[in-house]
């Protein structure tokens, strides 16, 4: 399946006959800027920022990362990770080795252990039926389409989350080429080092190649949508804000203010509105007091309510995200707490009048999420209560009034946050300081020590990158 041109692939400052070599190593495609392919190749959720690589190496398996990160290493060249869903094509770089993984598709369930391991290239949709076919259910994401591998190492926030914790907490073992080139399959036990920074530290420490993780047996949730008018934007946000405060762990919701375009995709109700979306996953052992558990909410009047018993495969009907890739700018803060005087602050600049048009996210955290990982990892700023994820489409407005929008935004906001960010919301927040508020500063500092360790030249720093910590 390789490409290559017998005239000798061209690549700016990498000699054509080293990649018509690497071409002959691997067993799926590598690519040029001269090649057809490789504006899809580099392509992904996430349109407004493409990394421009030297070479594309689109792996098949293990043995072509391999190849890749010591052909990159070879002739000095950094290397970045396209995953497969919604993860991000890197950084806006120019050169380097980008290794596209969207071909690892193997998926290996272990009902009987309660597990399953997929390739790097899995999406959850891909794993969600076959788990509940076998009575579980994975730690996904609010959009079935979500890589699983990207997602978890990052933290990994989804349905569950509440009840469980983090997707990365669950993680039994990780296949991952580190930069010297080498496959290494870690364990807590094998390498407790590597294991810790891999589950946070996301695509610093190598290219993960696959991984296993836990099920949980769950195969049924009460859950769906309940859709307000934009009028009572206020009553909704500031009533959700105290019903957070009363709920159980199994309940794990969101909020959402959301400005739908005038578009024929969009349901008749919902086309060209405003609204306020409150989002519910409840997943308890029986479920007979969810109904209760949802009627302060539902006592607001929602126009539209799709909340009920549902099977865990139906639960990306929850968020309903859209599931094709976009131009969008993101923005993200963690939050110690959420009430009155906040949502008036928030409304003063996300409000139906606003110029700009946002989607607006408020997800609740705390429950499992704020207890340690029973297996340490890097995942931070536990004790957060609520996340909040700001997006705005380009196809709506021009990227230069959408960031000043967002800076008043958070800066509108700043008295109630922590000063942290979850780092799997980060868009384009790339600078050292905005990657090391992802972390806690302890944390922060132990991962920069093990990429000195395992990275020293910090050959994967196309990424929301950690440095390797400077010594002597």
């Amino acid at each position: 399946m390789s490409r290559f041109h017998p005239e000798g692939n061209k690549a700016a400052g990498v000699d054509a006959a080293a990649v018509d070599a690497l071409a002959k190593q691997v067993k799926g495609l590598v690519l040029t800027p001269d090649d057809e392919q490789y504006d899809a190749e580099r392509a992904g959720h996430q349109t407004t920022r493409r990394h421009r690589p030297d070479v594309i190496v689109s792996a098949a398996g293990p043995a072509d990362v391999e190849a890749a990160v010591t052909f990159a290493n070879g002739h000095g060249l950094p290397v970045a990770v396209q995953g497969t869903g919604h993860a991000l094509s890197a950084v806006a770089a120019e050169g380097g080795v980008l290794i596209n993984t969207s071909r690892m598709t193997d998926v290996r369930m272990n009902a009987e252990a309660g597990t399953v391991w997929v390739g790097a290239g899995v999406r959850w949709d891909q794993v969600i039926p076959e788990a509940v076919a076998a009575g579980l259910a994975p730690l996904s994401g609010s959009a079935p389409g979500v890589g699983v591998v990207s997602y978890t190492l990052g933290g990994g926030l989804g349905l569950l989350s509440r009840r469980y914790g983090y997707a990365a907490d669950h993680v039994r073992s990780i296949d991952v080429v580190t930069a010297d080139g080498r496959l290494r399959y870690v364990t807590e036990i094998s390498d407790p080092d590597l294991f810790w920074a891999l589950r946070g530290g996301r695509d610093n420490f190598g290219v993960v190649t696959g991984i296993e993780v836990d099920l949980m047996p769950i195969t049924t949730i009460y859950g769906g949508g309940l859709f307000f008018d934009a009028g009572s934007a206020a009553e909704v946000l500031d009533t959700y804000a105290r019903w957070t405060t009363t709920v159980p762990d199994e309940m794990t919701s969101s909020i959402a203010l959301i400005s739908f375009p005038e578009v024929p995709a969009l349901p008749a109700p919902l086309r060209g509105r405003y609204v306020v979306h409150i989002r519910i996953a409840y997943a308890a052992d029986t479920l007979g007091a969810g109904e209760g558990l949802v009627a302060p909410l539902r006592a607001l009047n929602p126009f539209i309510d799709t909340v009920a018993e549902m099977p865990f495969t139906e639960g990306g009907s929850i968020h309903n995200d859209p599931p094709f890739p976009g131009a969008f700018e993101s923005g993200t803060a963690l939050l110690r707490e959420f009430d009155s005087a906040t949502v008036h602050a928030l409304l003063e600049h996300v409000g139906h009048q606003a110029p700009v048009p946002h989607v607006v996210e408020l997800r609740h955290l705390g429950g499992r999420l704020a207890h340690p990982s029973a297996v340490p990892n890097a995942v931070g700023h536990r004790d957060a209560r609520y996340a909040i994820n700001v997006v705005s489409r380009l196809e709506r407005a021009e990227i230069t009034d959408i960031r000043p929008a967002h800076e008043r935004v958070f800066a509108e906001i700043a008295p109630w946050t922590t000063g942290g960010r979850a780092l799997n919301f980060m868009n384009g927040e790339n600078d050292a300081k905005d990657v090391a508020s992802a972390y806690n500063p302890k944390d922060y500092q132990r991962l920069t020590e093990l990429k000195a360790v395992y990275d020293p030249q910090n050959t994967f720093r196309l990424n929301h990158n950690i440095p390797p910590a400077v010594t002597g």
